[in-house]
């Protein structure tokens, strides 16, 4: 049982990831090559969530692939840096509470 917990919350934290690489608005190949060298989450990890996150959410990623073709892409150390800072955030605000979806 609590190793069904910790690997939804595992996936839940890649999710998380995924989230605030789109916020900056990264390709799904920037975002799984930032998280595996910073966060050290294998790509194919990164890649099945990000997938499932495209059925869930159809509409949005049709249009973010569209506003990706219209983009200026961040250089490598904008990137990185950018990357180290929201994988160090992550880590600062803990784990998400489980005591309040119940």
């Amino acid at each position: 049982m609590s190793n069904d917990h910790s690997s939804a919350s595992y996936i839940h934290m890649v999710q998380h990831l995924i989230e605030k690489c789109l916020i900056y608005k990264m390709t799904k190949e920037e975002c799984m090559e930032a998280l595996s060298k910073h966060a050290n989450i294998k790509p194919v990890i990164t890649a099945t969530v990000w997938k499932e996150l495209e059925k869930e959410n159809k509409e949005f990623f049709e249009e973010y692939k569209e506003s990706q073709n219209n983009k200026d892409s961040m250089t490598e150390e904008e990137t990185s840096a950018m990357i180290e800072k929201m994988i160090l955030d992550s880590k600062e605000s803990g784990p998400s509470k489980e005591s309040d979806k119940k």
